[in-house]
């Protein structure tokens, strides 16, 4: 049993995994008591009408999350401890894209020949700090990051392959243009949830850009009659992504994927995708992390993942 402090009414909020717990008064004293499952990693914060992280906690993610672990697990390595009030840096390369998607900005820090294009990349910025983390795990072998910012629309945009065509034609041009040329055997391509899918869609449309990807609780439930079911993870497993991979030919593909042991309606669908990507002939790794669907799961995936990805270079 794991007991949170708060100053007033309110609850304690989970990411994903568990039902908000309420905070009761004794003793002039608000307080939850929560009982974990075992194995857990869960971002959280305090609500009382607004949203706030944990005071008492030193690691935060962002100006209201906190970052909790129960005591079966090691820490993080790489990540360093970031408190809610830290404000963390920013790549100091920025690109200004104006394009088919409209107007993007997009952030480079530079590092080595090779490439990882990080989806949502708002998040790795302004939350969890991958500059310092890749840096920490990867020393001289650090890869050039680029964070491209999240989309208004995760759903559309990462379900139109407009979106890599945009890329290849716009976007690496304009890289290229300030100094960082994509090489595409040392290009990887790095996505969480509907981000995930969308950078292994990317190898299913574009074999010729992209060819390793990290892949962390993709979306793979996907498929394109939601508009009519509504969002669904009942569907048949793999989605619209397990019937593109049948007769593939996917080898020259390394793909690592991973997803939380606490998401267990994601498991079936990552597991399909999964054995067809092998079954493609594509290199394949898979791990589970002990979170649900979540960043302080998926960061560490994202590094373990990308260094095993440019390990054959």
């Amino acid at each position: 049993m794991t007991t949170f402090h708060w100053t007033s009414a309110g609850s304690v909020r989970f990411e994903d995994v568990l039902e908000p717990v309420p905070f009761t008064e004794a003793g002039g004293v608000w307080s939850a008591e929560v009982e974990m499952p075992p194995r857990l990693r869960v971002t959280y914060h305090f609500f009382d009408g607004e949203e706030h992280a944990d005071p008492a906690n030193p690691a935060g993610a962002g100006p209201n999350r906190s970052l909790f672990s129960t005591p079966d697990l090691e820490p993080q390595p790489h990540w360093p401890v970031v408190g809610p009030d830290e404000v963390l840096d920013v790549p100091t390369l920025r690109v200004r894209w104006n394009g088919a998607l409209g107007r993007k900005t997009v952030r480079v820090h530079k590092g080595g020949p090779a490439v990882v294009l990080l989806l949502d990349g708002d998040d790795w910025m302004y939350v969890h700090p991958a500059v310092a983390a890749f840096e920490s795990a990867m020393g001289d072998e650090m890869p050039t990051l680029v964070f491209l910012p999240t989309p208004r629309d995760r759903a559309a945009e990462y379900n139109d392959p407009a979106l890599w065509q945009a890329i290849q034609d716009e976007l690496l041009p304009l890289l290229a243009t300030n100094g960082v040329t994509v090489d595409p055997t040392r290009f990887v391509v790095a996505g969480q949830s509907l981000g995930g899918l969308s950078a292994f869609n990317a190898a299913l449309d574009f074999p010729d850009l992209v060819s390793r990807v990290a892949c962390q609780s993709g979306s793979f439930w996907w498929t394109r009659d939601l508009s009519d079911s509504g969002f669904t993870l009942d569907g048949p497993a793999g989605g619209d992504t397990a019937e593109r991979l049948r007769d593939r030919d996917l080898s020259g593909v390394r793909v690592a994927f991973d997803v939380g042991e606490h998401e267990p309606k994601m498991h079936r669908h990552c597991e399909a995708v999964e054995e067809l990507t092998a079954k493609a002939g594509a290199n394949v790794r898979f791990d589970r992390s002990p979170s649900g669907h979540d960043r302080v799961g998926w960061r560490h995936a994202l590094v373990r993942d990308v260094a095993w990805l440019l390990s054959d270079l």
